[in-house]
């Protein structure tokens, strides 16, 4: 929703309020005029003014209660947007903050190579996570605007996933093995940036959020019906299942505790649900089967496809 629109509702329905206030004051005064000077033949217009009447009153009482809603929507939304502040300005501040200061430790004093190579390397993980930041807020933002890149065509759905796990290790610098595959070769009709942004974020965040020895999972099964289940899980702390339908809205995260410990801006999951809605699929939250952590499945329509073919044999 965007900011204009959440205004304008409000507004709107606060109008309309004080109009009905205005029509049902001014019916009261006239009825209770015409109670006064009427005889008993004129009953039946009486009870129709007063039908008229309580019917704006329960318009009205309606009305207040659907405001109320709105505002308490409006709080969340703006509550959100300043933690999404926040969030952006620590992601900004903490990797320039670095880089200021191994380029003011090269200016100032003689380092040895090997110094000189850590510094480098530490400076290009801050520059690969400043542009994670960007585009995850560039990716928003299209979304936001409905704009769209790239051909539909059938997607290996199985190249997509190794190629993002594989982005999503290097980025966070754990060995490939932490990833565990069991999928088959299966074919998604769509535009192959949407799902590598659907399954990176995904990835990004079992990795992110995973336990101190990372175990993420792979998995691809049939769905039926011409549709493919993918299933990326960890073994991180689990989610809540009282958070599990907000996580996939704009600026949400989990808890002030996990907000400190971990990078993020919360549009990860806001960006996989809009686009599986898109591709006509369906995502979903589960608890880990053995031992603690998440599963999220994503549901899209696809077909599994020989592995002679897949092998263009």
């Amino acid at each position: 929703m965007s900011p204009r629109r959440s205004l304008r509702e409000p507004i709107t329905l606060a109008v309309v309020m004080i109009v009905l206030l205005v029509v049902q004051t001014v019916g009261w005064v006239l009825l209770a005029v015409y109670a006064a000077l009427s005889n008993t033949q004129g009953a039946g217009w009486y009870w129709v003014v007063l039908s008229v009447g309580t019917t704006f009153m329960v318009l009205l009482l309606v009305g207040v209660v659907l405001y109320l809603v709105l505002s308490v929507k409006a709080i969340n939304l703006s509550r959100r947007q300043s933690n999404f502040i926040d969030s952006v300005t620590h992601e900004l501040k903490s990797p320039i903050a670095s880089m200021k200061l191994y380029l003011q430790t090269l200016n100032l004093r003689r380092v040895s190579q090997e110094e000189q190579a850590g510094f480098y390397r530490f400076m290009l993980e801050d520059v690969e996570r400043l542009d994670h930041l960007i585009n995850q807020m560039l990716d928003a933002g299209r979304l936001e605007l409905g704009r769209v890149d790239g051909e539909v065509e059938d997607v290996p759905l199985t190249d997509v996933l190794r190629e993002c796990a594989h982005t999503v290790c290097l980025g966070y610098r754990v060995p490939a093995s932490v990833v565990r595959f069991d999928v088959q070769p299966c074919e998604v009709r769509a535009r192959r940036i949407d799902l590598e942004m659907i399954f990176r974020n995904l990835i990004d965040n079992a990795v992110k959020y995973a336990g101190a020895s990372p175990e993420i999972e792979v998995a691809l099964r049939p769905g039926g019906e011409g549709r493919v289940i993918a299933r990326i899980g960890d073994n991180g702390r689990g989610i809540p299942h009282k958070m599990r339908r907000k996580i996939f809205g704009r600026f949400v995260r989990l808890g002030m505790e996990l907000e400190r410990e971990k990078p993020g801006t919360g549009l990860g999951l806001y960006i996989v649900r809009t686009l599986v809605k898109r591709l006509h699929g369906r995502v979903r939250v589960h608890d880990r089967e053995n031992g603690s952590g998440t599963v999220f499945e994503v549901q899209l329509p696809g077909r599994f496809v020989e592995h002679d073919r897949q092998q263009g044999k």
